[in-house]
């Protein structure tokens, strides 16, 4: 199997490539804005990764992804299809629904919702029985956050997008499920709180909130998408696992 993982040099889905490196399938990481990150992340991943930058949310850029992640599977890396998808990629704009400019809010809807369809319906010819889809969504999704708006209308889409899609995938044996990871301390905390010191003081309500007593670690979602891509999930379909240490139960 080849992985494409978007939004894969950085946060999360760095994060989750790190932890399905030693799998020894090759990973195509999709990346948008960080050139450097990109390089360090291939750096630090080794000669089975390989990072392609496209803008996830347009179709003509997806499906350029996809092809790209699907021809260097079959030759360049030695993968050859079918192909396993994990969608991590994310638009951060923070914002309230009335507050929100239109054509940002739309673009980021795109980014963060329809590019699910976009990439799935690209990646047809090398989805095969066994080929497993994860969607890194969030539990904004489902509640209302603060200025959390663009990011969780996107993933409400992209989620009901998993249901609408689970009849067609699964007479296929192609699997798509949803994992969404509790607070997490990456660079885009700060960008959705508005300043560092904002976003520490989020991330420390968090942790002290949570159940379990600390914030999210990248295994413990990692671990969640590595058991939707293998054999041990063979059977879960149109699924949202919430890997989050109990926060959101009350």
């Amino acid at each position: 199997m080849t992985i494409l993982i978007t939004g894969g040099t950085k946060g999360i889905g760095l994060a989750i490539a790190e932890h399905l490196a030693p799998r020894g399938e090759p990973l195509v990481l999709g990346w948008h804005a960080d050139a450097q990150a990109a390089d360090a992340a291939v750096a630090r991943l080794g000669p089975l990764a390989r990072a392609v930058r496209a803008d996830v949310g347009d179709p003509a850029d997806c499906a350029r992804l996809v092809r790209e992640a699907g021809e260097l599977g079959d030759g360049e890396l030695g993968g050859g299809a079918p192909l396993h998808i994990v969608h991590s990629a994310a638009a951060i704009y923070p914002t309230t629904l009335l507050g929100a400019d239109l054509p940002a809010f739309e673009a980021a809807i795109r980014t963060n919702g329809l590019s699910l369809l976009y990439l799935v319906q690209a990646a047809r010819p090398w989805l095969a029985r066994g080929s497993s889809i994860v969607f890194v969504t969030s539990a904004g999704a489902r509640q209302a956050l603060p200025n959390y708006a663009a990011l969780g209308c996107g993933k409400a889409l992209a989620e009901s997008l998993i249901r609408y899609l689970v009849p067609e995938l699964a007479p296929l044996g192609v699997r798509i499920n949803a994992v969404a990871p509790g607070l997490v301390a990456t660079t885009s905390v700060a960008r959705m709180a508005g300043s560092q010191d904002a976003a520490e003081r989020a991330l420390d309500r968090g942790a002290r909130a949570n159940p379990s007593g600390r914030l999210t670690e990248g295994a413990d979602y990692a671990a969640v998408v590595d058991f939707l891509l293998g054999d041990g999930g063979r059977f879960v379909q149109g699924q949202v696992i919430h890997a989050n240490g109990g926060a959101w139960v009350g």
